[in-house]
């Protein structure tokens, strides 16, 4: 059984770090998903793809993934530098601007 041991990245729609302080476990899939000719669904008989388990930290999932005979695979995470200007948007309210404010 293989799995994949990651830090999620930040949701693309948001400009907040929710959610990506956890480490997850997820099941790479053992087959290949199947069309169903009635519905046109996409089924699948592996139940272990539905799996998806959060640890607090990297160290205590692949203790887990050891404890439990699992061959894990660890993607480290691209730390990403802030993105910090100097006054940013309080610069448009600021008492001192050398040129006015318009649209």
């Amino acid at each position: 059984m293989r799995a994949r041991i990651y830090q999620p990245a930040r949701n693309a729609m948001q400009s907040g770090t929710a959610r990506t302080r956890q480490w997850v476990l997820d099941y790479a899939p053992a087959s290949a998903r199947e069309v169903d000719p009635l519905m046109g669904w996409t089924s699948s008989g592996d139940t272990q793809t539905q799996v998806r388990l959060t640890f607090d930290s990297r160290d205590a999932a692949l203790e887990y993934a050891r404890d439990k005979g699992i061959d894990a695979l660890v993607s480290e995470p691209k730390k990403r530098k802030a993105n910090i200007r100097p006054r940013g948007y309080a610069e448009n309210f600021a008492v001192d601007r050398r040129g006015p404010w318009t649209h």
